[in-house]
């Protein structure tokens, strides 16, 4: 299952380096971050509880760039 949400990001590093940590979150399966649109695409793997995944992606969003956010 794929899913948008709105997130706010400074710059197109940063937006790669959320890219990275989503992709790196159990329970994702990929993730795309646009800048330029300020939107994140993330597919879940099967059977995932999305709302735990979400939140876990946010956690390491915030770790590698801590004013991004997720509107989930």
């Amino acid at each position: 299952m794929k899913k948008t949400y709105k997130i706010e990001v400074d710059c197109a590093n940063c937006a790669a380096k959320m890219e990275n940590a989503t992709k790196k979150t159990q329970g994702v399966k990929d993730a795309v971050v646009n800048f330029m649109t300020q939107k994140m695409i993330v597919e879940f793997e099967e059977g995932a509880d999305i709302a735990a995944v979400m939140k876990l992606v946010l956690k390491n969003c915030k770790k590698v760039e801590d004013d991004c956010e997720i509107y989930l």
